[in-house]
């Protein structure tokens, strides 16, 4: 797909929202309910893959399943192969079963052997894909290879949310550039700091829980430097959100350079994990994380730099964490002389008290 569409192919992907297709739902053919097995495999690989994108497989013989995998880190095996080895692991023979897996496997030699020849030799007699490859070098290619040793090949099963699954690694493939998420906790009336003597904290526990989650999917977290030298923020994950997973790098935008040395991201632990970018805008933030690898970024950062970032185009998705309160201190989530912008089918979670509000974004062409 060229990379000019890719914009029109994630808003396809998103318009149905962002829960990634997993519940079971009334009139699921057969294929469709494995295939959610297998989304639910793909989601334990979530923040753990980049820049490999989170793919997760089922086996299935007469209606029962043999064994599931997930890619748990780049450069360990794939999905498909950790299912086959959990199949064999149990004593099942996976001569003659169906594979259900999120995304096309590979037909190309990397970091590992290509799936395809695994799927070939452990003898399966059918292939159910989700996703074709959105690497156009190599889209249709496995499953090309697959259908030429005589399996039957079925692609396109439960596409959008397996899509949705791999948006962040899809954007970084067509565009060079990262997929990225703003975020912010606010009042209803879109204030992001608190009054003189309340607590630091506009949301609750739970969503600030939610946000934990959140970072560990991504592969870097965006700060300007005012928020550095007003809020000294950390912008690490914690407790278990941490586990299997590397902390996201901190990235820090400046313009006049001017960052408190004894800040927390030049002094803790992860600090090797902070970069600083003295630029005027954006773009040229993103196409360097872009080129270090970065699939994803999250925009944490104070209303200037959010409105710069929504104005130039550069959000994707938004994630927007509502508190039952009205007023607050000056600042807002987002500043600047406004720009025209669509939400596109959001998903809208509870969190204690707390509504998060997560949607694609569609930039409209300016009214004349």
């Amino acid at each position: 797909m060229p990379p000019e569409k890719t914009v029109d192919r994630l808003m396809r992907v998103l318009s149905g929202g962002l829960h990634f297709g997993m519940a079971p739902k009334q009139g699921d053919s057969a294929d469709e309910a494995r295939m959610r097995l297998a989304l639910e495999e793909a989601r334990k690989g979530l923040g753990k893959t980049s820049p490999n994108p989170p793919v997760g497989a089922v086996l299935v013989r007469d209606g029962n399943v043999l064994g599931r995998g997930h890619h748990e880190i780049a450069g360990g095996p794939h999905a498909e192969v950790q299912a086959l080895r959990d199949a064999m692991s149990a004593g099942m023979n996976p001569a003659g079963a169906t594979m259900y897996v999120t995304l096309e496997p590979c037909s190309t030699t990397g970091r590992t052997p290509p799936c395809v020849d695994a799927l070939i030799g452990a003898g399966l007699s059918r292939i159910v894909v989700g996703s074709t490859d959105p690497n156009p070098r190599h889209a249709g290619g496995g499953l090309e290879v697959l259908r030429r040793a005589g399996l039957v090949v079925e692609a396109g099963v439960l596409e959008e949310p397996c899509d949705a699954l791999i948006r962040y690694f899809r954007k970084h493939i067509l565009t060079g550039n990262p997929f990225v998420v703003a975020k912010s906790g606010m009042t209803l009336d879109g204030r992001i700091t608190p009054l003189p003597g309340q607590p630091p904290w506009i949301t609750g526990e739970e969503a600030r829980e939610d946000v934990q989650r959140l970072r560990g999917e991504m592969d870097a977290i965006l700060v300007g430097g005012e928020t550095v030298r007003k809020d000294n923020p950390r912008l690490t994950l914690r407790g278990s959100h941490a586990l299997g997973r590397s902390q996201p790098l901190r990235v820090i935008v400046t313009r006049s350079g001017d960052l408190p040395g004894d800040a927390l991201l030049f002094t803790d632990d992860h600090k090797e994990r902070t970069r600083v970018f003295h630029v005027e805008h954006l773009e040229p933030v993103f196409a360097a994380l872009g080129k270090e690898g970065v699939c994803s970024v999250l925009l944490e950062c104070g209303g200037r730099l959010l409105g710069e970032a929504f104005s130039r185009r550069l959000v994707d998705e938004v994630v927007m964490y509502l508190a039952p309160v009205i007023g607050g201190g000056p600042r807002r989530a987002v500043e600047g002389d406004g720009f025209r912008a669509q939400l596109i089918s959001p998903e809208i979670a509870w969190f204690g008290s707390d509504i998060r509000y997560r949607a694609a974004v569609r930039y409209h062409e300016d009214e004349t």
